[in-house]
């Protein structure tokens, strides 16, 4: 197998609660919970992290087929959400909503719905993941 990233994501934690601190190849990013769930709201929480990796993906994804087509479209948009039930078991929801400006032929948005759903996140979302967690 191949990794899919250069370097490892590397997160710690100290004693205040929530507050993770995550380094990447390139520096570091502030994860904690909202102080409605008990944290100081100092940066992403875990969900919304991850459906800001899905919304990256789903922009550049879409952008680079745009350019390949020349088609005149400055500017686009998703917005997620997700909603989880148990039905026996967890299932997850998460919605994505496309807005392209007035203009943007119906079929050409059709076609970027289906490139949408083609970004290597959603991919790794829509299959199978195994975690493999280890101590050291």
């Amino acid at each position: 197998m191949k990794k899919l990233l250069e370097n490892d994501i590397i997160g710690s934690i100290g004693p205040q609660l929530y507050r993770c601190t995550i380094q990447w190849r390139n520096g570091q990013l502030v994860m904690d919970e909202p102080e409605s769930l008990g944290g100081q709201d100092l940066g992403p929480d875990p969900y919304t992290t991850l459906l800001a990796a899905l919304a990256g993906c789903t922009l550049s994804t879409i952008r680079m087929y745009i350019n390949r087509k020349g088609w005149d479209i400055p500017e686009f948009s998703v917005t997620l959400n997700m909603e989880q039930e148990q039905t026996p078991e967890l299932t997850t929801h998460i919605s994505r909503t496309l807005s392209f400006p007035e203009g943007v032929d119906a079929e050409i948005q059709k076609r970027l719905v289906v490139i949408a759903e083609k970004c290597p996140v959603s991919k790794i979302l829509e299959n199978n993941i195994v975690m493999h967690t280890k101590t050291i």
